[in-house]
């Protein structure tokens, strides 16, 4: 590796935890730590979630967090809270700095398993530190390989079925979408949670009669109105969101 991928690996990583550190869940602020491959400089106690991407690159993303995030998420007022999903926001942000991409859902790892598998894919670790200097959590990211462009688009798919290479894309038609129907959203303290009984009634930020947002994985992409098909309830698509309108 000569001293300018080095740089470029460094300064990609160093992007991935400051796109990750504002999403992540922390008792106080964490500072961005400097990259590294050195795995004797962590010694963290707790889990981590490790995820491949693929999409405009292909790799590996992780994040470590110590065992006082674990156990406040495991006796949580509202129960057991899962880490992945708990983190998958920080993991989604820190993977999309290198391009659209795609994250699966991820598997829980023990830190050293997960940054040792990590720094041998090649990958970069940096740390999250408190106020105190003590790292409270790890970002992890590998580049295996990346979908380099170049020439006519409109060539392009010409060009691939002369190589005989399958497009991009395709290699994403397998990739299971979480796809959810949401009829409204609120906003409630935990107070106000714990005060919910059979009966109670929460307004939601949609009026009466208004189209359901269609998300996946969290990300809205059409709007529709409700139905009943064989009495389950469905979505009838009445207009397909475009990138500009999603924010």
């Amino acid at each position: 590796m000569t001293i300018a991928t080095n740089e470029a690996l460094l300064g990609r990583a160093e992007a991935a935890a400051q796109a990750a550190v504002a999403l992540l869940p922390a008792s106080s602020p964490l500072s961005v730590g400097a990259p590294t491959q050195n795995l004797d400089e962590f010694a963290i106690t707790g889990q981590s979630v490790r995820a491949r991407f693929a999409g405009a690159a292909q790799g590996e993303v992780a994040i470590v967090v110590t065992q006082d995030l674990v156990e406040a998420l495991a006796n949580s007022p509202m129960g057991s809270l899962d880490l992945s999903q708990a983190v998958r926001p920080a993991l989604e942000a820190a993977a999309a700095t290198i391009g659209p991409v795609v994250v699966d859902p991820g598997e829980v790892l023990e830190p050293a398993d997960a940054m040792g598998q990590l720094v041998a894919a090649n990958g970069v670790l940096v740390p999250l530190t408190a106020e105190d200097g003590a790292v409270h959590a790890v970002v992890g990211l590998a580049v295996a390989a990346e979908v380099v462009g170049g020439g006519d688009p409109a060539d392009a798919p010409r060009e691939r079925g002369e190589r005989g290479a399958r497009p991009a894309f395709d290699l994403l038609h397998d990739v299971e979408m979480e796809v959810t129907a949401e009829l409204g959203r609120t906003r409630m303290s935990v107070r106000e949670l714990l005060s919910l009984a059979p009966g109670a009634v929460i307004e939601l930020d949609r009026a009466a009669g208004g189209p359901a947002d269609l998300l996946v994985n969290g990300r809205l992409i059409a709007r529709g109105e409700v139905v009943v098909i064989d009495e389950n309830f469905g979505i009838r698509i009445t207009e397909i969101v475009g990138p500009s309108d999603r924010a």
